[in-house]
């Protein structure tokens, strides 16, 4: 099977709901497949490392968009889109990025693990109460969505009667990065120009009275006269930070969760406490990433033993470096206490996630409490895969507690 073949089965229904087959395939073929002219795709651990670390090679930018996407400024998830730091060069990167990280401190997202915890708690009274007599329970929505999102809320300010109604609106806003076709577009922009209008009007009622929030503090930095951020910098930077902020940890839960029902040995390691919550975190972000790929544009270089041109798409899939059997033993096991680990999945260089810590945070939080508290979890029922390849995780994953 050549390496177009491959690609190909990756974008089906079947690829999407297990890529990990096809990415050992293409690890045959070398650290960097060249799948057409200028077409690289990046599948080795150290290659993707290189290339993420390396300034040299850029993001897809607001230039890329003017060359290539003629119209792209008719929609609104795109003009919002060239202001999100993940999709920024330096030197505005830098300066938005830096911008924001005065106020993302790791000192705040410590700060806030006793709330995180009482948010955990009371997802999973509610998950008892819901499963006591032994009825099925929606683990992705009763907790894997509702932790992050309320987490992520509570960081930014977003007041508790608003925090429900953003899961379809942000969910729409994160098709943009598995976009594959123009029909989704329409969902895609309306759904940003909701949460634009929303931080918009919250962004005003916070400079009329601030709070210890990130989105007052982001406020004031935007007002201070150094390095100003703008007001569309700042405001489109927040739908970022909301939608990536809930998608990937909503993500790292439920794939953990399909971990353990699979292998009920590693939830009682955890539950034992012969593995660490960390470590499980993290074997559980190197075996299913909840973000399987990134994108750069090449400059004249060589990564992995190929040329790589000026201008030429590379394509790192983030997913098979972290099961790459140069880099790990036994790739294809989920061994919390490997000493091998360290998953890219959190990305590397200036675009390394800014909420990386959070979401570590969240997952060595929640896993050892529901694991405590639900000794007798078991699968009730065939979970739903998203379809989707960029962010993966469940639809549904029904359980039982009791």
């Amino acid at each position: 099977m050549d390496a177009i073949e491959i690609l190909s089965q990756l974008g089906s229904p079947a690829g999407r709901a297990d890529p990990y087959p096809l990415y050992a395939r293409l690890h045959e073929l070398g650290e960097v497949v060249e799948a057409a002219p200028a077409d690289f795709i990046v599948v080795g651990y150290d290659a993707i490392n290189a290339v993420l670390r390396d300034p040299g090679f850029g993001r897809p930018d607001q230039e890329i968009f003017d060359r290539e996407f003629p119209g792209w400024d008719e929609n609104p998830v795109f003009v919002q889109g060239v202001d999100w730091i993940l999709n920024l060069n330096p030197p505005r990167h830098s300066r938005i990025r830096s911008l924001i990280a005065r106020a993302f401190t790791a000192r705040r997202i410590a700060a806030m693990e006793p709330a995180i915890v009482k948010m955990a708690d009371d997802l999973l009274d509610a998950m008892a109460d819901n499963g006591a007599d032994g009825a099925a329970v929606e683990f992705m929505h009763d907790f894997a969505y509702l932790l992050p999102v309320t987490v992520i809320c509570e960081l930014i300010g977003i007041p508790e009667s608003d925090r429900e109604s953003f899961r379809p609106i942000a969910r729409d806003v994160a098709g943009v990065f598995e976009m594959t076709d123009a029909e989704s577009l329409p969902v895609i922009n309306a759904a940003a120009v909701k949460l634009l209008d929303y931080f918009t009007e919250l962004a005003a009622t916070r400079r009329a009275a601030p709070r210890d929030d990130l989105l007052s503090d982001l406020l004031a930095i935007s007002e201070s006269a150094d390095g100003r951020l703008t007001d569309a910098e700042l405001l489109h930077n927040l739908t970022l930070l909301l939608v990536a902020g809930f998608e990937t940890t909503t993500n790292l839960l439920g794939n953990g969760v399909q971990i353990v029902l699979q292998d009920p040995a590693a939830g009682e390691a955890v539950r034992g406490g012969s593995v660490p919550p960390a470590a499980f975190v993290e074997e559980v972000l190197r075996f299913d990433s909840p973000v399987q790929l990134t994108s750069r544009i090449g400059y004249q270089a060589k990564v992995g033993g190929l040329a790589i041109t000026e201008h030429s798409s590379l394509t790192t899939l983030i997913g098979a470096g972290n099961r790459d059997p140069r880099r790990f033993a036994d790739p294809d096991v989920f061994d919390p206490l490997r000493q091998d680990g360290g998953p890219i999945s959190f990305g590397g260089g200036a675009h390394f996630c800014i909420g990386a810590a959070l979401a570590r945070l969240e997952g060595t939080v929640a896993f050892p409490r529901l694991l405590a508290r639900f000794p007798k979890l078991a699968a009730a029922g065939q979970p739903t895969r998203r379809e989707r390849l960029v962010l993966r995780g469940f639809e549904t994953l029904p359980v039982t507690v009791a």
